[in-house]
């Protein structure tokens, strides 16, 4: 299949969430396939090109848009995603793309993607392509599936193209006011929902759900979850008009990056079979981060931006009371917001002796957090798929998480009697269900047998790229056929 596949962003080349996850993955996995993968993305300024032996693309140098009354300038190049033979062709426009950060505030945020998606249509038309599928992913490139139908509509080059327009969050959804329409050309504006224009807006990933051939997330739970008024955004009653042209595909994990028996950041590597090789890296780890405990000591490990949707606001009143009640430590690693910052640095002054959290990130430090830690801490308000649970079973590391979105998905409750399961799951999202949640993880601690059980369940879960990368090409095929 010929296949366009637009992201803002992309791993390892930029990334700020699980969007450059997929992006990075997805692609690679077609690529491996056999597929003409055409992947786009624009070249930030962060970018280091010198690594990448990127090229020029002949015929698309220094080509000309014209958004409204604005003028841009744009070339392509071509180089491969870091280790590996997938292409990646990289929008260099330095006008949109030269800014500190991936995204800003500023009051071209809007042209800036319209760069990109202009771009990539020019783009394919200079060299010849005619995308069988084009993939658009969040609302950076909601605007897509609508150029095709106006702006584009007169080429035939796009006659065949079906677009798919991918929800990683709903959450963000690009809205711009209505003016902006202008800057977007052509007879866009008859075809823009009529409840937001006349209210002087238009939502981009609104537009994307609405115009493309398909609608799909990233998890079957979250699928279902956004299509009512709480888990919708304001877009629940759009996607319910979909009907059944909403589908939910479970994200995959790159298990050459986050696998125990592979991983570069590990001296002691282990697998499902022989686990002697966690147990000495949590020696050492604890050795490393100075908290001088018995190995015994059940170790919470945490891994996340800290935002209200990660769920730390149950965390509040209940940690520190399992903290100061119960035999434990806890590791995190993450920023964000500043009253998680300030909790979990309260945290660590109130017991210095079981408590260490690193302020940022740091990709090393969340592995050797995945390795090490016993029970992986992922209480979420909601989470579309999330790829820490996903992790953190694969090393035998058992996540406690709230039954909502991708997380419901990807771990079921320890059943003692059929000795099922591989996690702790909770339903309410409020505070008795997650000091339930500990307590329960810490009681089964205990019982070392069930524990290791519950341990090797997870860590044969199989959610890599092979199994989940094949529904995407179902849906590709379904789409073409």
């Amino acid at each position: 299949m010929r296949i366009c596949f637009i992201a803002s962003e992309i791993a390892p080349l930029a990334k700020t969430g699980g969007l450059a996850d997929v992006a990075g993955a997805l692609p690679r996995y077609l690529h491996g396939r056999g597929h003409d993968v055409r992947l786009f993305m624009p070249l930030y300024s962060s970018i280091g090109l010198g690594a990448l032996n990127a090229d020029h693309v002949p015929n698309v140098q220094d080509v000309e848009l014209r958004l409204g009354p604005h003028r841009y300038s744009f070339s392509l190049l071509q180089a491969h995603l870091p280790g590996s033979t997938t292409p990646v062709l990289l929008v260099h426009c330095p006008a949109a793309f030269d800014r500190p950060t991936i995204y800003t505030n500023g009051p071209d945020e809007h042209l800036r993607f319209l760069v990109l998606q202009r771009a990539v249509l020019e783009s394919c038309q200079r060299m010849g392509f005619a995308p069988q599928i084009v993939h658009c992913n969040d609302w950076h490139t909601g605007l897509v599936p609508l150029m095709l139908k106006t702006l584009y509509a007169w080429d035939r080059l796009f006659e065949q193209s079906r677009t798919i327009m991918s929800i990683h969050n709903i959450g963000y959804q690009g809205v711009f006011g209505a003016g902006t329409a202008y800057d977007v050309g052509g007879e866009i504006r008859g075809l823009l929902s009529p409840s937001d224009f006349g209210a002087g807006q238009i939502n981009w990933l609104r537009e994307g759900l609405r115009h493309a051939h398909r609608v799909s997330t990233v998890s079957p739970t979250y699928a279902r979850e956004i299509q009512t008024p709480i888990g919708g955004h304001g877009l629940d009653g759009t996607l319910r008009e979909r009907g059944d042209e909403v589908v939910g595909i479970l994200n995959g994990v790159d298990y050459a990056d986050w696998n125990p028996a592979l991983d570069r950041y590990l001296k002691h590597r282990y697998t499902r079979d022989d686990l002697s090789g966690k147990a000495a890296g949590k020696r050492a780890f604890l050795d490393w981060m100075n908290l001088s405990l018995p190995e015994k000591t059940p170790m919470f490990g945490i891994v996340s931006r800290l935002t209200p949707q990660k769920g730390f606001d149950l965390l509040f009143d209940t940690l520190p009371e399992v903290l100061a009640g119960r035999d434990c430590c806890l590791v995190g690693v993450g920023n964000g917001e500043a009253r998680y910052e300030r909790f979990f640095e309260g945290l660590q002054q109130r017991f210095p002796d079981r408590v260490v959290f690193h302020r940022g990130y740091s990709e090393e430090i969340a592995h050797l957090i995945e390795a090490a830690a016993d029970i992986f801490l992922m209480p979420s308000m909601y989470e579309p798929c999330g790829l820490n649970q996903m992790y953190s079973l694969k090393y035998g590391t058992v996540p406690i998480v709230r039954k909502t979105g991708g997380l419901a998905d990807s771990v079921q409750m320890w059943d003692g009697d059929s000795r099922q399961g591989t996690g702790i799951v909770f339903n309410d999202f409020d505070v008795p269900a997650m000091r339930w949640a500990l307590q329960t993880a810490l009681d089964l601690f205990k019982d070392r047998d069930a524990w290791t059980q519950m341990m090797r369940n997870g860590m044969a879960q199989d959610f890599s790229w092979d199994a989940q990368g094949r529904e995407y090409e179902n849906l590709y095929e379904s789409l073409i056929r």
